[in-house]
């Protein structure tokens, strides 16, 4: 199943591709707001299932938003490659990852355009998000994934400058612009997937690769961290969990790079979509 937040409103995309209202098709039963389903997720996804879907009707990308566009919490994750720990000269923790926050203003939808600050360093960082569909306080790994709604792509867009500034360092600030957290296109429901666990992204930047990895690498995976992250604290129905990144980023590089105006960034996971960013100066 892949449900959608079009123009505001929440829709199950069909196997065309196609878009249906669920407000207009349950009669009601379940609201047009795409954040509220997750407080009903259970039983939304039992009508989601038993419902035959009607054609549909075809829409524009640009019309997409982020398929849980007002999270009570957002989680982001660093270090949680190895490869990329590596490129960023740091040890592999040897507990949970380090955890901070993208604020929720940051969230925007797959296809958006992204004004740059101004003496800023920003840099790109495709990652699998998963979105919670059910409370999780003090989980098992393996009853883990029976607690997420469902998958997306994410971009965890970082201004290197202000984030790695001291004294301590700022990571939440300089990952929260506006515009610095794009999710979707869709969110794809785990049954979709032979394995959820084991996935291809993928980042480019005006057409070249700078990104490629699988999520089958993840140090902590999917059910790790919502294990982990549970142990602590509970989460939430519609809470949003960004998994980390691969190599590749700019801030690595010899010489650094970091994105420009004009700049395209497209970042997508197999079964899942694709995100496009443009950026202005």
């Amino acid at each position: 199943m892949r449900i959608a937040n079009l123009s505001g409103r929440l829709a199950l995309i069909t196997s065309e591709g196609k878009a249906v209202d669920v407000e207009q098709l349950s009669e009601g039963r379940f609201a047009a707001d795409p954040q509220a389903v997750y407080g009903q997720w259970a039983e939304f996804q039992n009508w989601a299932t038993d419902t035959e879907l009607p054609v549909g009707i075809a829409f524009d990308p640009t019309d997409l938003g982020a398929p849980a566009p007002r999270p009570r919490q957002l989680f982001a994750i660093g270090l949680n490659y190895r490869d990329h720990a590596e490129e960023a000269g740091f040890s592999l923790p040897e507990s949970l990852p380090p955890v901070f926050t993208k604020f929720v203003t940051s969230i925007s939808g797959p296809v958006s355009e992204v004004r740059l600050p101004e003496h800023g360093l920003v840099d790109w960082e495709v990652e699998l998000v998963a979105v919670i569909g059910a409370h999780a306080h003090d989980i098992t790994v393996d009853a883990a994934w029976s607690h997420v709604a469902g998958l997306c792509v994410g971009q965890d867009l970082s201004e290197r400058i202000l984030q790695l500034a001291g004294p301590a360092p700022q990571f939440s600030m300089g990952k929260s612009y506006p515009g610095f957290a794009p999710m979707g296109p869709w969110l794809v429901t785990p049954d979709e997937f032979d394995d959820p666990d084991d996935l291809e992204l993928r980042c480019s930047l005006n057409g070249e690769q700078v990104q490629k990895g699988r999520t089958g690498n993840l140090v902590y995976s999917v059910p790790a961290l919502i294990a982990g992250i549970s142990e602590v604290l509970p989460l939430l129905p519609g809470d949003v969990l960004f998994t980390g990144t691969p190599a590749g980023v700019g801030v690595s590089r010899t010489p650094q790079r970091r994105i420009a105006p004009g700049d395209l960034l497209v970042s997508s996971i197999e079964g899942i979509g694709t995100l496009s960013q443009r950026f202005t100066g």
